[in-house]
C-alpha cells in the first residue's frame, strides 16, 4: 500500500515566510481596529445611498416590473401558472451567451424576480452544467452601472428623437456602415442585421473576439470543428485550456470526465498530455504536463507533426514526453484528439493535418455539424480600424463590442471613432467604447429579452424574458428593425423565423420549444464549401522554422475562468472578482506570474510591483511566484484594468490587451517583455493558505491507474487506531453515543477524479445562500465568506522512498523546494456535517446543533460570536461576519447589491442574510431539503433520489458532487458509498473520528511511474 505524497498549498507554506508563520500560528485574524483599517467606524445607522432614488427610479416602479408577468407568451419551465404565487418559485428555460460562453439555463424567479440560474438538463450541449460566469450573470440584471435610458452625447434623450435622428443620418451617410460585435450565434439576430443591410446596402457586419480563435477557423475551412472529448482515449493539448476558457468548456468538461471516472467495474481512463505556456486549469488536470515557452509552441506542433505524420523539417523542440504522446496517439488512431489554443495559423494548420492523419475527423472531430461559438475575423476587424482612421466609414454601430478596451489597437479604435460621423452604441453601459459614441441605445439584459441561439449546427436554444425591463432600454434587434423601417416587434420576427424549423402544429411546437428551452434543427443556410486555408502544410512548416527565436523574457497572455475577457458586465460583477483563480487562488486583480528561479535571480518577492513593457506600452502589476510557469517566461491575465465598467470593476488590475501583438493580420497573445522592479508593493488577495491543513493526513489521497487495476483496495490509505482487540477503524472506538437516524440521513460524495476545480460550485453556493462579498482588503485579512472553497494542492517531486538513497535530512530538504512542474489535486472543502461534530460541543449557547437527519445546523439568532466553534473545526470551513456587509458603507463598492432596493432583488428570500457577529457555514442547502420534503409530503410519499440537490451539486458540470439520502439504499450516494468502501472512499482526517457525512473518492492518475511515498 502506498503512502500519500507530501502536499503543499503555496510558496508561502514551503518557504515558511514570516507572514505565513504568523498566520499559521494565529488561526484567526487579529481583530483590526475599524478606524485604522478602513478609516471610519461601523456606522450602521448612516444614511444608505439609495441608487433607485438617485436615478429617479422609484422602488414602486422596480416592484411593479418584478411583479408583472414577464410576457404573456413566456411559459414557466416546471409550473404553469401565469400569475405570481408568493413564496412559490417559477422556473423559465432560457439561454446565456456573452459572446464567448454558451450555457442553456433554467431561471428561478421568486415573486417575479430572477434570483438564481441552473443548468438546463434538456440541453444536449451543456447537459445541465453551468459555468461560474453564467451563475454570476443574474447579478448583472441588477447592476447599478447599467445605462438606464437612451442618450445623445451622454445626455438623456427621448427614444423617438434618437430614432428620428439616427434614421435621418443613416439615410444620408457617405461611406459604409459597420456593425461591430463579438461572435453572434443567434440566427434571427443575423437575419435582422441582414434586413438592416438590405435597407442600407453599404452595411458590413464585422465580428471579432477579444480572445480570438481566428486562426482555428481559417485552418479548418472557415468552420470551427465540433470536438468530442468523450470519444478520445488519448488527448494532446497544445495550450488549449478546454476545461477553463477555450471555446466551450461547459460542453467539453462532461465529455472529458466521461473517460476519467473510474470504478471497480471500469478500470480504464483516457490519457491526457498538456504542453502549455502558462499554468492553466486544463494543465492542472492533465496526466502529463510540460511547461513550454510561448515562442516554442510552434516547434512543439512541428515536432508532434514529425512524430505522427513525418516529413516535416527538423523541430528545435525535443522532449521524451512528446515522443510518448505521439506514440500513444498513433496507437489510438480514430480514438484520439489533438487541440491547440494558439492563434497562429501555422500551428493550427499542422494540428489539423495531425488530426486528419490520425483519422480523428468523423469520430472525435465533426466538421459537418461545426461549433459556432467563435466566428471572429481578426483581419476584417483590423481592416475596419484602418478604414475608420482613413475616414471611409460613415457610421459605426457597436453591438456588445468594446474594442476601445479589449483590442490591441485600442488607441487607433478611439481615434477612428472620432473620425466616424455617426457612432452608435448598443452596449449596456457607457463603457470605454460606448462613452465615445454620440448615440447610446442600451440593449436589454438577456433576462429581459427574447432571442434564439445556435451554438452548433443542428442544435437550437431559446431565450425568453423572465422580468419586464427594469429601465428605459430597448432590445438591440428592435432598434435595428425600427431603423430599417420594419414596424414588427422582434418577438413576432423571431416567431416567424422559427416557422421554418418547427414542424406540425406550430403553436404546440413553439410552446414546447419555449418550455424546454432547446430544440433540434438548424436555421442556417446550407453549408457552404470550405474556404481554402491560406497555408499549406509546407508553408506552415516554413513559417514555424523561419520564425524568430525567442529571446529574453517572454510574456503569455491568457484568459481567467472568473472574469474571462472582462467584457460587458463581467468585470463589474463582484461575485466573479472574488472568485479565486483555480491555480493561484488569487482574487481581485491580475498579476505577473513568474517562475521561482526568475524570482530568486532578480530578488523579487511576492507582492513586489513590476513595470512590464512590451510594444512600447507599459503596465505595473505585482509579482506572483507560480510553480509550473515555464522558465524564461511570465504570464498575465487579460480582462482587468477596466476604466468604465462600474464602481466594482474600475481600477481593478491592469489592462494587458495593449501588450498583445498583430502578426500576419491576426492577434498574437505572446511577445517579448522587459521587467523592471519598482519601489511599490501591492499585496495579492489570495485565499489558498488561509486555512492550512498541511501534514494532517490523509487530507487528499491519490494513486495511479496501474495500482488501481492491480488492486483497488490498496489505492487508499486508511487510519487505524490501537485497541485491546488490535487495530481498528477510528469509528469503532468512541466515547460518543452515536446518533440514530430514523427518517433521513443526508450525505455527500465528492469524486476527486471528476473535480476539475472550475469554481462553478463556489458561485452556485454563493448565489443560493446570499453569501456576502467582502473585497480585496478583507480577503487579505483572511475574512472571505465563501461557504465552499476549492483547495488546490501541489504534490512534491520527492518522496519518502528516497530516504535510503539520499538520507532523511536531504530528502526532507528536497521536499521543501517547490517543484518546477508540480502535479495538482483539487478538493472541494465545505462543512463536513460531522456526526461527532467538535463544534457542537463547545458552543456555549447551543447555536450549532445536530439535527435528526445528520445536518450540522446553525441557529443565527442564538449565535453570540464567541467563535469557539470555528476554533474547534478541524476543516476550517466556518465563516464569521466581522461586519454588517449589507449596511456598512465600507463595503458598498464591493457588496453594493445588498445596499439598494434594486440590488436586493437578487437575494434568495429562503435564506437569511446574516448579521454582524454571527457565524455561518454550509447548511447542505437546508432550504432545498425542506422544500423537497414538503413537495413529497403533499403527494404522500418520501422524496425520490435526485429531487433534493444542493446548489453545488446542481452547478457542477462534471457531476463530481453527489448528494442524497444515506438512509435510502437505492440512492446514488448510498450506492457509491457502499461500492467505494475500502477502495477509493475516504473521510478527510478520519483519525480524529469526527465521522463526516461527506465521503471523498481517491484521485487516480493515469501516469506511468508508481510513486511510493
Amino acid at each position: 500500500m502506498q503512502e500519500s505524497p507530501k502536499y503543499w498549498k503555496g510558496i508561502e507554506e514551503l518557504e515558511n515566510s514570516p507572514e505565513f508563520v504568523k498566520t499559521a500560528l494565529t488561526e484567526f485574524a487579529d481583530f483590526l481596529p475599524v478606524k485604522e483599517a478602513h478609516g471610519s467606524s461601523d456606522a450602521t445607522v448612516a444614511p444608505r445611498r439609495d441608487f433607485l432614488k438617485l436615478m429617479g427610479f422609484g422602488l414602486a416602479a422596480a416592484t411593479l416590473a418584478s411583479c408583472e408577468t414577464p410576457v404573456r407568451k413566456a411559459i414557466p419551465y416546471l409550473n404553469k401558472p401565469e400569475e405570481v404565487d408568493p413564496g412559490i418559485a417559477n422556473w423559465y428555460a432560457s439561454t446565456y451567451f456573452n459572446g464567448a460562453d454558451y450555457n442553456s439555463v433554467l431561471v428561478k424567479t421568486r415573486e417575479g424576480r430572477p434570483i438564481k440560474l441552473e443548468g438546463n438538463p434538456e440541453s444536449p450541449i451543456t447537459r445541465g452544467g453551468l459555468s461560474a460566469r453564467a451563475q454570476a450573470s443574474v447579478l448583472d440584471l441588477y447592476d447599478s452601472g447599467r445605462l438606464q435610458h437612451f442618450a445623445i452625447n451622454k445626455q438623456k434623450a427621448d427614444t423617438d428623437r434618437v430614432d428620428q435622428e439616427i434614421r435621418t443620418k443613416l439615410a444620408s451617410v457617405t461611406g459604409r456602415i459597420a456593425i461591430v460585435s463579438p461572435t453572434i450565434i443567434s440566427p434571427s439576430t443575423k437575419k435582422v442585421i441582414a434586413e438592416f443591410a438590405s435597407r442600407y446596402p453599404n452595411t458590413e457586419h464585422v465580428m471579432y473576439d477579444a480572445n480570438s480563435s481566428s486562426a482555428l477557423l481559417q485552418a479548418n475551412g472557415g468552420v470551427l470543428p465540433a470536438y468530442d472529448f468523450s470519444k478520445a482515449d488519448v488527448i494532446v493539448s497544445l495550450g488549449a485550456d478546454f476545461l477553463g476558457t477555450w471555446l466551450s468548456p461547459i460542453e467539453f468538461a462532461p465529455q472529458y470526465i466521461t473517460n476519467r471516472k473510474v470504478s471497480s467495474e471500469k478500470r480504464s481512463m483516457s490519457r491526457h498530455f498538456q504542453f502549455e505556456p502558462y499554468f492553466s486549469l486544463t494543465g492542472a488536470n492533465a496526466d502529463v504536463r510540460v511547461p513550454v515557452k510561448p515562442s516554442e509552441m510552434g516547434a512543439v506542433a512541428l515536432a508532434l507533426y514529425n512524430e505522427v505524420v513525418g516529413g516535416g523539417a527538423t523541430s528545435s523542440f525535443n522532449s521524451p514526453q512528446l515522443k510518448k504522446a505521439a506514440a500513444e496517439l498513433k496507437a489510438a488512431r480514430g480514438k484520439s484528439l489533438v487541440v491547440s489554443g494558439s492563434n497562429d495559423l501555422a500551428v493550427q494548420t499542422l494540428v489539423a493535418a495531425i488530426n486528419q492523419a490520425l483519422g480523428n475527423v468523423g469520430t472525435s472531430i465533426d466538421l459537418t455539424k461545426p461549433s459556432l461559438v467563435r466566428q471572429g475575423d481578426d483581419a476584417k476587424m483590423l481592416r475596419l480600424i484602418n478604414d475608420m482612421n482613413a475616414g471611409t466609414v460613415g457610421a459605426v454601430i457597436f453591438y456588445h463590442a468594446n474594442p476601445a478596451y479589449n483590442h490591441p489597437l485600442a488607441d487607433k479604435v478611439k481615434t477612428g471613432i472620432a473620425k466616424v460621423p455617426v457612432s452608435i452604441s448598443f452596449n449596456d453601459r457607457l463603457d470605454e467604447t460606448g462613452s465615445l459614441c454620440y448615440y447610446a441605445c442600451p440593449d436589454h439584459n438577456y433576462l429581459e429579452s427574447w432571442n434564439d441561439y445556435e451554438p452548433k449546427r443542428g442544435y437550437l436554444s431559446l431565450a425568453q424574458p423572465v422580468i419586464s425591463p427594469l429601465f428605459a432600454t430597448r432590445q438591440a434587434q428592435d432598434s435595428l428593425l425600427t431603423w430599417a423601417g420594419n414596424p414588427q416587434s422582434y418577438y413576432n420576427y423571431l416567431r416567424a423565423n422559427w416557422r421554418g424549423v418547427l414542424s406540425g402544429d406550430f403553436q404546440k411546437a413553439w410552446d414546447k420549444a419555449v418550455h424546454d428551452g432547446v430544440a433540434l434543427g438548424s436555421m442556417l443556410p446550407a453549408a457552404a464549401a470550405p474556404t481554402a486555408n491560406p497555408y499549406s502544410v509546407d508553408q506552415a512548416i516554413s513559417a514555424i522554422t523561419s520564425a524568430p527565436k525567442g529571446s529574453g523574457v517572454e510574456l503569455a497572455l491568457y484568459e481567467k475562468v472568473s472574469v474571462g475577457t472582462g467584457s460587458r458586465a463581467d468585470a463589474n460583477n463582484p461575485w466573479l472578482q472574488e472568485l479565486p483563480d483555480p491555480i493561484s487562488k488569487a482574487t481581485w486583480g491580475n498579476y505577473v506570474a513568474v517562475p521561482r528561479d526568475m524570482a530568486i535571480a532578480n530578488k523579487w518577492e511576492q507582492g513586489d510591483v513590476l513595470k512590464v513593457t512590451a510594444n512600447g506600452k507599459s503596465i505595473e502589476l505585482p509579482v506572483l511566484v507560480q510553480p509550473g510557469q515555464p522558465k524564461g517566461s511570465v504570464s498575465i491575465a487579460i480582462g482587468y484594468g477596466r476604466e468604465k465598467a462600474g464602481r466594482v470593476g474600475d481600477g481593478v488590475g491592469a489592462n494587458t490587451y495593449p501588450l498583445a501583438v498583430i502578426r500576419n493580420n491576426a492577434i498574437g497573445y505572446f511577445t517579448n517583455v522587459t521587467l523592471e522592479k519598482t519601489d511599490a508593493r501591492s499585496p495579492i488577495a489570495q485565499t489558498q493558505t488561509h486555512h492550512t491543513i498541511m501534514d494532517r493526513k490523509p487530507v487528499v489521497q491519490e494513486s495511479t491507474l496501474a495500482q488501481y487495476i492491480r488492486n483497488p483496495k490498496e489505492v487508499t490509505e486508511y487510519d487505524k487506531v490501537a485497541t485491546p482487540d488490535g487495530l481498528e477503524k477510528p469509528n469503532k472506538v468512541s466515547l460518543w453515543q452515536d446518533y440514530e437516524y430514523k427518517n433521513h440521513h443526508w450525505g455527500m460524495v465528492i469524486d476527486l477524479n471528476s473535480c476539475i476545480g472550475c469554481g462553478a460550485c463556489v458561485l452556485g453556493c454563493q448565489v443560493e445562500n446570499n453569501v456576502a462579498v467582502v473585497g480585496k482588503q478583507e480577503v487579505i485579512n483572511r475574512r472571505e465568506m465563501h461557504w465552499l472553497r476549492i483547495d488546490r494542492y501541489y504534490s512534491s517531486d520527492h518522496h519518502k522512498d528516497e530516504f535510503e538513497t539520499k538520507g532523511k535530512l536531504a530528502t526532507y530538504r528536497a521536499m521543501e523546494d517547490p517543484s518546477e512542474n508540480p502535479s495538482v489535486i483539487y478538493q472541494p472543502m465545505l462543512c463536513q456535517h460531522c456526526n461527532h461534530a467538535p463544534c457542537e460541543t463547545v458552543c456555549p449557547v447551543l447555536a450549532t446543533t445536530h439535527s435528526s437527519e445528520g445536518l450540522n445546523q446553525m441557529t443565527y439568532n442564538r449565535c453570540v460570536g464567541t467563535r469557539y466553534c470555528a476554533n474547534n473545526c478541524p476543516y476550517k470551513v466556518r465563516r464569521f461576519n466581522w461586519f454588517s456587509y449589507y449596511s456598512n458603507e465600507k463595503f458598498e463598492n464591493v457588496n453594493g447589491h445588498m445596499f439598494t432596493d434594486l440590488g436586493r432583488m437578487v437575494l434568495n428570500p429562503d435564506v437569511t442574510v446574516r448579521a454582524r457577529g454571527v457565524m455561518e457555514k454550509c447548511s447542505f442547502c437546508v432550504q432545498r431539503i425542506q422544500l423537497g420534503k414538503l413537495e413529497a409530503k403533499k403527494q404522500k410519499r418520501r422524496p425520490k433520489d435526485g429531487e433534493v440537490v444542493t446548489a453545488c451539486a446542481q452547478s457542477c458540470p462534471t457531476q463530481a458532487i453527489v448528494f442524497g439520502d444515506l438512509r435510502d439504499p437505492n440512492s446514488r450516494v448510498s450506492q457509491i458509498t457502499r461500492r467505494e468502501d475500502g477502495e477509493r472512499g475516504f473521510h478527510v482526517l478520519d483519525a480524529i473520528n469526527v465521522q463526516p457525512n461527506i465521503t471523498y473518492l481517491t484521485k487516480i492518475r493515469n501516469v506511468e511511474e508508481v510513486r511510493n511515498a
